[in-house]
């Protein structure tokens, strides 16, 4: 399952969402860019780019290690496309979907010789599950967050998304969930929570 391509649908149908949670303050009228950079195109697959008046937001959302490039070169690759593009400043995070130890999911910079390039990672097992549970748009996350005890959480959650009101958003949103939570529970365990 594509878990990464969901972070990045649910990013791109509610940038203002994620570029909130991101920069930890209301954002308005965020702008999705295109996924494709120039110079030798690249299209990635699970990345957003979101356009806000004065900066880009980079969000990869990765669930395991890049097979062919480490990320520190990725991001760096793509921050150099991006500011090219568009001459703006560049803050990018990689959103680490599901634990692991691996030291890689700890990198926080590319650094070759005279050249260093920092980027912001969010491993979303640490992260409090109270701000996803703020926002419907994020609602999908919580379930992979911190938590002693993640049956009360995937109920907190659960119930989170029966409580917004548009039907059509609340299915999806729903539906968005249950496939996230797929990383940390069974699937009887999920259908438990969302009988719907």
């Amino acid at each position: 399952m594509p878990y990464d391509n969901l972070c990045k649908y649910l990013c791109e149908k509610y940038p203002d969402a994620f570029s909130s949670w991101i920069y930890g303050q209301r954002t308005r009228n965020v702008e999705v860019l295109k996924t494709e950079l120039t110079m030798e195109p690249i299209r990635a697959d699970s990345v957003t780019f979101l356009r806000t008046t004065e900066r880009i937001l980079h969000l990869e959302f990765q669930l395991q290690l890049p097979q062919r490039k480490p990320m520190p070169l990725r991001m760096l690759n793509y921050f150099v496309r991006l500011h090219w593009d568009y001459e703006l400043p560049v803050t990018q995070v990689v959103i680490w979907l599901k634990p692991t130890t691996n030291p890689a999911v700890f990198e926080t910079q590319f650094k070759l010789e005279s050249t260093q390039h920092e980027y912001k990672v969010i491993r979303i097992w640490e992260e409090s599950p109270e701000i996803f549970l703020q926002e419907p748009a994020l609602l999908p996350l919580a379930t992979l967050a911190a938590t002693e005890n993640s049956s009360a959480l995937l109920g907190q959650v659960a119930q989170q998304v029966s409580k917004i009101e548009e039907p059509a958003e609340r299915d999806e949103i729903s539906a968005c969930t249950q496939i996230l939570a797929g990383l940390r529970f069974k699937k009887d365990v999920i259908r438990n929570f969302f009988r719907e």
